[in-house]
Formats: C-alpha cells, structure tokens, sequence
C-alpha cells in the first residue's frame, strides 16, 4: 500500500465519512463518532486488503478463493 493510498483512506474513511454521518444522524456522544471512525476504517482496510489481493493480474488462471488462499499460506510462510 502506498503512502497516499494510506493518507487519503485515513483522511476520507477515518475522518471524514464519520463527521458527515455523525453530522447527519442525531448522534450525541463523542463515542458514537470514534465508533463509526473505527468501523469505516476498518472495513476500509479489510476492502482495500481483499482488492490488492484479488488484482487481476494476480489470478493467472485462478479463482479468487484459490488465490486468496495461497496468498494467505504465503504471507504466513514469510
């Protein structure tokens, strides 16, 4: 993951989405707005993790379980 990637997805999935949405649901607490900064960064992550794994021109002939699955084994491997 590159270095904009990274400051863009903390700008816009841990900052801004959760503003917009504590600005737009009558939310009250402050721990409403670091729970939704949590989750949308999380699920950002976890998203952008599956996508650089499953890139097409990784698949080579593969299903993505398949290449999800020797991806993991080779990470852990390393």
């Amino acid at each position: 993951m590159s270095a904009i990637r990274l400051t863009v997805g903390v700008i816009v999935m841990a900052i801004g989405v959760p503003v917009t949405l504590f600005l737009l649901l009558p939310l009250q607490t402050v721990s409403n707005l670091f729970t939704m900064a949590a989750v949308s960064f999380i699920a950002w992550g976890v998203t952008d993790l599956l996508a650089s794994i499953l890139e097409r021109p990784r698949l080579k002939d593969r299903t993505p379980g398949r290449a999800l699955r020797e991806d993991l084994e080779r990470r852990s491997q390393d």
